[in-house]
């Protein structure tokens, strides 16, 4: 990236990143290494043009959560209507979510965002 005048790199955190939980303490701490780790290196690498930010997915409707709703005691429908209401704006998140942000980051759109952090959760943390 150097060599060829910039560019953008994306690292995938989560929302445990950002806020803890009372499970799971080494993979919420992964995730905030994450976080720090792309602050750190927007500073170090912002004299070559390459920006650097983190992206902090909340819950996405994905086969592996599908798969936990098909084994929840209350049925794989209660199970996702749970985990909607979880968030204000009434949805879990769908891959495709999240992969627009990181198309966003990885744009010209965003040439003047480095050390940020993109919290793609449907409003889960704003509560």
């Amino acid at each position: 990236m150097k060599n060829s005048g910039g560019g953008s790199i994306i690292n995938l955190s989560s929302i445990y990143g950002l806020v803890g939980a009372p499970d799971i303490p080494p993979y919420h701490a992964s995730k905030g290494a994450v976080r720090l780790m792309s602050k750190t290196d927007a500073l170090l690498y912002a004299k070559d043009h390459i920006r650097v930010n983190s992206v902090h997915p909340g819950y996405v409707w994905t086969p592996l959560v599908e798969a936990l709703g098909e084994e929840a005691e209350e049925g794989p429908a209660a199970f996702r209507e749970r985990l909607d209401r979880l968030h204000p704006i009434g949805h879990i998140g769908q891959p495709e979510d999240i992969a627009y942000g990181i198309l966003y980051l990885a744009s010209d759109e965003s040439k003047f965002v480095t050390g940020s952090e993109l919290v793609i959760d449907g409003g889960y943390t704003a509560r």
